[in-house]
């Protein structure tokens, strides 16, 4: 560890206990783009004992991109981290920022950590909102090793750089109103604010912990009824024979996006008999022989 960066710090700690790292010596990857949020994480990983990795992905989106790697290198350098750079080539284009995302995530892997805060967290669900999420779009990120820092606020991670003497980079995207959270960000979450007349992060991010405690309950008693079967589906609750066949029908997005409510109604109705077939999307199709249901899949694809 670099010398006097990460010195016996009350403040540093009190931000350490609000977090849920893995144990001291544990590997961890940390996706770091060199922003506040993932600065922090990254200090605070490294304060909390594990083995870091600081990763920097590059998208190549925007002019100069290519020299944040060498703040989180630097960064990554002073705290005592090891770190590797990495390039993606996404192409302009619709959805842009989930195409980003989820090149950025393929090369990072699924154990790696993330910054995201209670402020992304509160963003998530209100973003989640506005799609038309259900139940565990609305339970937002899961606090854990993915996620260890969810409890901070942005506020936190800014003044812990400032604190270390980090200059973490000012990413112009992050403002662009084009991009649905941004517009969240920086005009519905002050308006509700305002109209609250309390902030409404610590309330977002508390109704994302209750739903998601309703959402795992719920998803336990799913994963007791076969979605093929369709005399369990009958029998059981609406709302269990719902989450069961959303999370068999998962199968059939290249994302593995839940289908909405309109595509599982139709699949309840092959289910009591009403209708023979459905389709469900993306040329996949629900249908029912005899007591069985069945997912076909469109010309060409493997099926599940």
């Amino acid at each position: 560890m670099a010398a006097g960066l990460l010195q016996p710090d009350p403040s540093l700690d009190a931000l350490l206990g609000r977090c849920r790292f893995p144990p001291p010596g544990a590997e961890l990857c940390c996706g770091v783009s060199g922003g506040a949020d993932s600065l922090a994480l990254l200090a605070l990983a490294v304060r909390a004992g594990c083995v870091v990795t600081a990763v920097h992905v590059d998208h190549g989106l925007r002019s100069g991109s290519d020299t944040e790697a060498d703040v989180v290198a630097d960064a990554a350098r002073r705290l005592g981290a090891g770190f590797r750079a990495e390039r993606v080539e996404v192409a302009p284009g619709s959805n842009l920022e989930a195409r980003a995302r989820a090149a950025r995530h393929a090369v990072l892997g699924s154990r790696a950590a993330l910054g995201h805060t209670a402020d992304d967290q509160a963003e998530t669900v209100l973003v989640n909102l506005l799609r038309g999420a259900a139940l565990d779009g609305l339970a937002g990120m899961r606090p854990g090793p993915r996620h260890p820092i969810l409890a901070l606020r942005r506020a936190d991670t800014h003044a812990l750089c400032a604190a270390l003497g980090l200059d973490p980079v000012h990413d112009p995207s992050n403002t662009d109103p084009a991009f649905v959270r941004n517009r969240v960000r920086h005009e519905l979450l002050p308006l509700m604010a305002d109209i609250g007349g309390r902030d409404p992060v610590p309330l977002l991010a508390r109704q994302a912990d209750v739903l998601r405690t309703v959402a795992d309950h719920l998803g336990d008693e799913a994963a007791g009824v076969d979605p093929t079967d369709a005399v369990a589906l009958r029998r059981a609750p609406v709302p269990v024979a719902v989450e069961a066949l959303r999370r068999w029908l998962r199968t059939t997005s290249a994302e593995g996006h839940p289908p909405d409510a309109a595509t599982v109604e139709r699949v309840m109705a092959v289910a009591r008999g009403e209708n023979r077939a459905t389709d469900v999307g993306g040329g996949w199709r629900v249908a029912r022989t005899q007591r069985r249901l069945r997912l076909d899949a469109p010309e060409g694809h493997g099926g599940v």
